[in-house]
Formats: C-alpha cells, sequence, structure tokens
C-alpha cells in the first residue's frame, strides 16, 4: 500500500505540474468519445441509432482535430493512453466493462496513429474491430490482424513484437521501455530509423514486407507485467472495490436489454427492473431513481423491436410509482431519515399520475419534517388539478397543521369551485386554520359578497379580524349596513383598538357606500355627557371614513357635523371635508385646452 501511495502522489504532483496546450485537451475529448463509442458499439451493436449516434459524434470531433493538427498518434499502456508526455486516458473502472486501453495493449498495439483524411467508413471498421462486431470469418482474430487484413492507410500502429524485435536486434536489456517512454517522435518513426541503420543497402519495400509478416503474430510480449505496472494493476483492483454495486448491475441489465433476443428472457428482465425501483424506493436513492426512469424511457431506442408485451410492462413501470405500497415506502424514509437528501424526489413525485393524489395526501398527513411536506405539496399542487377531491376531503382531518397545507395548495390552485367547501371552515377550533381560510377565501372569490368574510370581524384573534378587513376594505365586496350594525352597536365596539375601529369604519364605506352615511353623521351631531371622549373618538373616526367615501351624501354630513358638533368634531368634519375635496379634484376630468376650439 505504500508503493500505491507513493505512485498516487506521484502522479497527482505531476498533473499539477504539467500545463495543458489545446491540442492536449483535443486528444484527451477524443479519446473519451472513443472509448465512450466502442462501448456502445459493443453494448448495443453497430446497427443501433445511440451506437450511431455516438460514432457519428466522434467522427465530427476526430475530423475536427485531424483538420487542426494533421495527425493523432498516442502510446498505449496497460490502464492508459500517452500523448506529448501526458496522461490522455486512463481506466475507470466505475464504467464497468473492459478497458478500451487494456483492449489495445492486450493485443498487442504499443502505439495508435490516425490521420486526415480518416473516412467515417474506416473509423466504424476500427471501432468494430476492437470489440470483435466484423464480418463474418475475422471472430477469432486479434485486432492486429484485422487492421492489417484491411490495410488502411489513415490508421497505423506498431505492435509489442516490433518493439521487442528492435531491442533485441540492439543487445540493449532496456531498449522496450526507452522506446516506449520517448516523446520526441513517434515508434514509428523511431522503428523506422533503426530499422534503416540494421538493414544497410536493404531496400525499404523489402523492410516493410518483411515487418509485415510479423506484426500478425503478437508476441507474448504484450503481457509482461513490470513492477510499475503492478502497481497500477492494484490501484484499479482497489479502484473496483469501492465500484456502486447497484450502477454495476443496472449497466449489466442495460446490455442484457440491448442485445437478448428471447422474449422470455426480456420478460424477465423488466420484472427485474421492477424490483430495482422497489429498493431503490425503500433506500431513498432519488437520483438512483432518476436514472433508472431515463433506461426505461430509452428503451425504444436501445431497442426498436420491443414487442407489445414489453412495451406495457415499461409503461407499468413508469406509471407504477404511484401504488400505495411505493408511497408508503417513501413515507417510512423520508420519516426515518428527516435530514436525508431530497436531490430528485420532487423528479419521482411528478412521475406520478392524478389518482395517486389520495396516496400523495396520506403521505402529506404523515410526514413530520417541513421540508418533505414542502416538496409533496409542490407535486401535490400540480396533480390534484385535475383530480382536487382528496384535497377537498381532506379539509375535514382533524390535524390542524394538515388542513392548513391542503388550503394553502386550494389557494395556488385558485379554482372558484372550492370557495364553498373552504368556507365551511369559517369556525374552526384552531386559529391558523381560520386564518388559512381567510387567505383563501380572498383567492378563491376575490370580489362579490363578503358576508363570509365579515364573520371573521369578530374573532377572537386580532391577526385574522385584520386580514379579513384588509379585504373587505379593497372594494371588491359588498356588504349590507344592516349587517355591519350588530358589530357597531355592539358593546365591545368600543374596547377595540383605534386603528382596528377605524379599519371597520373603511371597510363599511368600501361595501355599503352611502347606505352608512346616516349612522355616521348621528355619530357628528349626537351630544351626551355619558361617554363623552369614547364617542368623540368614534365621531372623529366618523369624519375621517366620511371625508374618504367623498360623496354628496357624505359631504352633507361633514357640513352638518362642522355646524353641530363639538370643537373637536368640528375640526374633523373641516379635515374630512377638506379629504373629500382633494378627492373630487383629483376624479375629476381634465379641462379642454385654452387654444382647442369647442366642438360643434
Amino acid at each position: 500500500m505504500a508503493d500505491l501511495k507513493t505512485a498516487q502522489d506521484k502522479l497527482a504532483a505531476a498533473a499539477v505540474r504539467n500545463t495543458e496546450d489545446p491540442e492536449t485537451a483535443s486528444v484527451k475529448r477524443i479519446l473519451k468519445l472513443l472509448d465512450k463509442t466502442a462501448k456502445s458499439n459493443r453494448t448495443y451493436g453497430p446497427t443501433n441509432p445511440v451506437a450511431q449516434k455516438f460514432a457519428q459524434q466522434l467522427f465530427e470531433e476526430l475530423t475536427g482535430h485531424l483538420t487542426a493538427y494533421s495527425k493523432l498518434t498516442f502510446l498505449v499502456h496497460r490502464s492508459e493512453l500517452r500523448f506529448n508526455d501526458s496522461v490522455v486516458y486512463q481506466t475507470d473502472l466505475s464504467d464497468g466493462g473492459e478497458s478500451f486501453a487494456f483492449k489495445l495493449y492486450a493485443d498487442g498495439i504499443r502505439e495508435l496513429s490516425i490521420y486526415e483524411g480518416l473516412s467515417l467508413e474506416d473509423l466504424t471498421y476500427f471501432l468494430d474491430s476492437i470489440w470483435g462486431n466484423v464480418e463474418s470469418g475475422q471472430e477469432d482474430d486479434d485486432l492486429v490482424t484485422r487492421l492489417w487484413s484491411r490495410n488502411l492507410s489513415t490508421i497505423t500502429i506498431v505492435t509489442a513484437e516490433e518493439v521487442a524485435h528492435s531491442s533485441s536486434h540492439n543487445n540493449k536489456t532496456d531498449r522496450a521501455g526507452t522506446i516506449m517512454s520517448s516523446s520526441d517522435s513517434s515508434l514509428r518513426d523511431l522503428l523506422d530509423r533503426e530499422r534503416t541503420s540494421r538493414m544497410g543497402e536493404a531496400t525499404v519495400s523489402e523492410a516493410e514486407s518483411t515487418n509485415q509478416g510479423k506484426r500478425v503474430h503478437s508476441g507474448l510480449v504484450g503481457f509482461e507485467v513490470t513492477d510499475e505496472e503492478l502497481t497500477a494493476l492494484a490501484h484499479d483492483i482497489e479502484a473496483e472495490r469501492g465500484q456502486d454495486s447497484r450502477l454495476h448491475i443496472m449497466e449489466m441489465l442495460t446490455a442484457v436489454l440491448a442485445s437478448e433476443r428471447s422474449s422470455a428472457v426480456l420478460t424477465k428482465l423488466f420484472d427485474v427492473w421492477g424490483d430495482i425501483i422497489d429498493r431503490l424506493l425503500r433506500e431513498g436513492k432519488w437520483t438512483e431513481l432518476e436514472h433508472v426512469v431515463s433506461l426505461l424511457h430509452e428503451a425504444d431506442a436501445v431497442r426498436p423491436d420491443l414487442g407489445e408485451e414489453h412495451k406495457q410492462q415499461v409503461r407499468a413501470h413508469l406509471n407504477g410509482f404511484g401504488r400505495p405500497d411505493r408511497i408508503k415506502a417513501i413515507e417510512t424514509y423520508l420519516n426515518q431519515h428527516p435530514d436525508s437528501s431530497t436531490a430528485g424526489l420532487s423528479t419521482i413525485l411528478l412521475l406520478m399520475k392524478p389518482n395517486a393524489v389520495p396516496g400523495l395526501c396520506s403521505l402529506l398527513a404523515n410526514l413530520t419534517s417541513p421540508v418533505h411536506q414542502a416538496i409533496v405539496s409542490e407535486a401535490l399542487a400540480t396533480l390534484a388539478k385535475d383530480n382536487p377531491e382528496p384535497l377537498i376531503n381532506g379539509l375535514r382531518d382533524r390535524r390542524p397543521s394538515y388542513v392548513c397545507r391542503l388550503l394553502a395548495i386550494l389557494t395556488k390552485l385558485k379554482n372558484p369551485t372550492f370557495a364553498e367547501s373552504v368556507e365551511k371552515l369559517l369556525r374552526h377550533p384552531d386559529a391558523q386554520v381560520r386564518k388559512a381560510v381567510v387567505h383563501a377565501i380572498g383567492a378563491l372569490r376575490p370580489s362579490g359578497d363578503g358576508l363570509k368574510l365579515l364573520s371573521f370581524v369578530n374573532d377572537e384573534e386580532e391577526s385574522i379580524r385584520i386580514a379579513a378587513l384588509k379585504l373587505l376594505i379593497s372594494g371588491q365586496y359588498s356588504v349590507s349596513f344592516s349587517h355591519w350594525l350588530p358589530i357597531l352597536s355592539a358593546d365591545t365596539f368600543g374596547n377595540r383598538s383605534i386603528s382596528e375601529r377605524q379599519a371597520i369604519f373603511h371597510a363599511v364605506g368600501a361595501t355599503c357606500g352611502d347606505e352608512a352615511v346616516p349612522y355616521w353623521e348621528s355619530l357628528l351631531t349626537e351630544w351626551s355627557w355619558l361617554g363623552r371622549k369614547k364617542k368623540e373618538e368614534l365621531a372623529v373616526l366618523a369624519a375621517k371614513a366620511l371625508g374618504k367615501l367623498g360623496t354628496p351624501t357624505a359631504v352633507s354630513a361633514l357640513v352638518r357635523g362642522s355646524e353641530k358638533g363639538s370643537v373637536t368634531v368640528r375640526q374633523a368634519c373641516a379635515h374630512g371635508l377638506s379629504h373629500a375635496q382633494r378627492r373630487t379634484r383629483n376624479n375629476a376630468p381634465a379641462a379642454p385646452s385654452a387654444d382647442k376650439e369647442p366642438q360643434p
């Protein structure tokens, strides 16, 4: 493990020192896409639309690179590819499957070069050759044999046997390692120079013919293991142990889906997907569930030949997230793990259909975390548009907090038909519920008869009274003065704060207009020694309300009050008249301009 740690530290230090140029960055992108394309060819087959899409992306990226740099050459090691002393590809065990670098290395390739002019046909043949997806009769050939049999002009290779042959001719035991670590030129250039010096007067064509015969026989050199490679192998094994087994299993199942032809096996395969969904729900793996959903949505693209039976299985999985047992599994996990991550949970809930609304209402009622409750509420606000009855029925629940959350959802839906059900909670024993009812009525019934709101003006909770008065003051509601009179004449009316009494007077004026003027005029002109201070307070508030009303009837009442009232009342009436006059001027139509001739 000490050697492994040292190797890791050296790699990290080298990565820090390395300054990546644009060409190296381009090579990394190409090799990453090449690996992905090769694996998709092996998994889905070269004729699959997914594999063809990746191949086209690789061809476009590679063509752009070759246009800019003419050639792409990299050295092949067991678990990595190198370009100009930089590691441009490393084995990623988390992806599963056989490494692209190891596949080249195991088949005896030590250098691969791709040249400008590469055609899509040659690239496709190369990809097919890597995993053996080639024409009949070549399945047992190694990669070197396949490439040399095609004699591609835009793809060349250097084999392990060539490197070993060069070092044995020079009697230098470390020559192979020196060649493999060289970065000032390609292996092909170095080998060609050495071959020329060895053969003297021999023609270059004869040397090429001899060497080509050897290429098709990859020697055992390709499987020799150095100490450095052992260290890298130990690192790979450690990484493989830490691989997520679930993701690996899902990748295996995807590969089976892409290649399996037996209808019975595919039926069992989709049954396994259902078991995986249940397991991930119980474990709260929401993001992994999103991955499963994505795979199921792509099933038709991966296998366009799926029969109707299997398509129905896929639809059943996608439409089955709202099953009662699955919703119960979500509830159990969330309540047992209140601080767990909720990433992806909203997506899973929104996958459910409107028939899942009753189950989601039960989930909302039983959750303990406000964060989880908010996520479920958002989902219900979307799903309950077409199935609101469970929300309405839930208003009869005895849990106030749950009823408040349902009222908030109904308020968001803004369906006026819900108002009648909401108004049944006017006398709910919980103050928070009554306050939520006021806000819901304002959203669901924003105008019209304000009698339901008027019942809240006598509520024992001041914040509820003020919330109802704000809606009544808006001028969108109408209430007969005969309904206001019991509130105004009650012995407890004088015990309310001045601000609340003033708000009530303004609400009276906004809902019944001149119908309240006689009552206010009586407050201005009535004279009494009993409770004089209280009555003067009401008279002053009446003068303000009349001035705000500003109608001719209200102005007449203010004039009479300024003549018959006390000093305090007369001053209040004067202010009221001033306010009414300003309001009249502001509402008057603009006078015609003097330079305009009157219309006939």
